[in-house]
């Protein structure tokens, strides 16, 4: 089966053609009270219009400031009129407003600013009264209807993050008539209980529904309780007096149940990766340790007493072997040193010239005499051989060299 697919700008586009082709959004106007003003650096002002049906979105562009004649703030009730448009990137409508005027003074705005600065100057929004709020709590109550939204999501958020917290709940009627007085009552009693934290709020609404949350009695009950208090009223953009005097606000009651109540899972689950982190942590380490220890045996196995022997001895071993092979070499070559040495001297040894022939002559006092200059006619000398010597008388002298003689 075919079936056509769009994209989303498609639709946004074909959504504006559709509100643009409206006769009656072209040129419409709401009456509404005015909340979340805000005026842009430039120069456009961004507004909502909330009655008790519901809220608008709506801007007024810079270029259409001069349709608004007073400086409009939160609380004013007026009568904005302009075009219902698409705006096509995000897929939303909105007022465009080109006019605004005032409708009323916004009496209950006004009432509010009013009691705020009251309860301001006597102190009951001073941050130095502020209670911590503790971060393990055990027991928690919670002042709201028994009925509503606003409980459930307490409820759930609470079983979800933490089952072992105990909630008490004090049921409190928290619109109309005799709301203020219920809330005061319970906020009272769960006070005496000697609970860890208190929840005090309901879902949102408009300003007639949430102005229980406005009255003084609550406010000052807020403000004396001994328990900390987190104030919970309305959606993110509500706020009420109670929000002021509360030590701890928060946009919604599901934020409130998240702040009061300590995620134990998500502890858990924390504690659990922490626990394999340092478990793989530790692993590596001890690799690492080991390694290093097995390194350090091996260092310490060769700077050991032991090795260091073994290599001293290898050493002497070697200088042993190196010095006798340098002493038989020295050795030799002094043996043959000692050979040519031995050589030259017995050639040169006046006995083997004695064996050859020759004698040694001497006088009486056993000086040799070397020539016949050294001889006299009739001097007696000593003739020395290999097997004697002999005493002779020099009879005749004839100089000479043994060639001629």
């Amino acid at each position: 089966m075919n079936k056509s697919v769009y994209g989303v700008g498609q639709i946004n586009h074909y959504l504006k053609d559709l509100f643009a082709q409206d006769f009656m959004l072209r040129r419409i106007s709401v009456r509404g009270e005015v909340s979340n003003v805000k005026y842009h650096s430039s120069g456009h002002l961004y507004f909502t219009l909330k009655d008790e049906g519901g809220a608008l979105a709506a801007v007024m562009f810079a270029g259409s400031r001069k349709g608004l004649a007073f400086p409009m703030k939160d609380g004013d009730l007026v009568v904005a009129t302009g075009s219902i448009e698409v705006y096509e990137r995000d897929g939303k409508y909105q007022l465009y407003a080109r006019q605004i005027e005032r409708d009323g003074e916004g009496a209950l705005f006004e009432r509010f600013e009013q009691l705020k600065e009251e309860l301001e100057e006597m102190g009951m929004f001073a941050p130095e009264y502020k209670k911590e709020i503790p971060r393990y709590a055990k027991r928690i109550g919670v002042v709201t209807a028994s009925t509503g939204a606003a409980i459930q999501d307490i409820k759930n958020i609470s079983e979800r993050r933490n089952p072992y917290v105990q909630m008490i709940l004090c049921p409190a009627k928290v619109q109309g008539e005799g709301a203020a007085e219920s809330i005061v009552k319970g906020i009272r009693r769960l006070d005496g209980m000697g609970l860890d934290i208190l929840i005090v709020g309901r879902g949102g609404g408009s300003i007639e529904d949430l102005w229980a949350f406005n009255e003084e009695p609550v406010v000052r009950a807020i403000f004396e309780c001994e328990t900390p208090v987190i104030s919970a009223v309305g959606h993110e953009t509500d706020t009420t007096l109670s929000d002021y005097a509360a030590d701890l606000r928060a946009p919604t009651p599901s934020a409130a149940a998240e702040i009061a109540v300590f995620d134990l899972h998500g502890a858990l689950q924390s504690l659990e990766e922490s626990r394999l982190s340092m478990q793989r942590l530790f692993s590596r380490r001890l690799q690492s340790d080991q390694q290093r220890i097995r390194l350090l045996a091996m260092r310490l196995q060769k700077a050991g007493p032991k090795q260091r022997l073994l290599t001293q001895q290898q050493r002497l071993q070697e200088s042993r072997t190196k010095l006798t092979y340098c002493a038989k070499e020295v050795m030799g070559r002094y043996r043959q040193q000692l050979m040519i040495l031995a050589e030259k001297m017995d050639s040169a040894s006046p006995l083997k010239k004695m064996g050859q022939g020759y004698g040694f002559i001497s006088d009486q006092t056993g000086k040799a005499k070397r020539s016949v200059t050294e001889l006299a006619v009739g001097e007696k000398v000593n003739l020395y051989f290999t097997d004697g010597k002999a005493e002779t008388e020099v009879l005749r002298i004839k100089p000479g060299t043994a060639a001629e003689i």
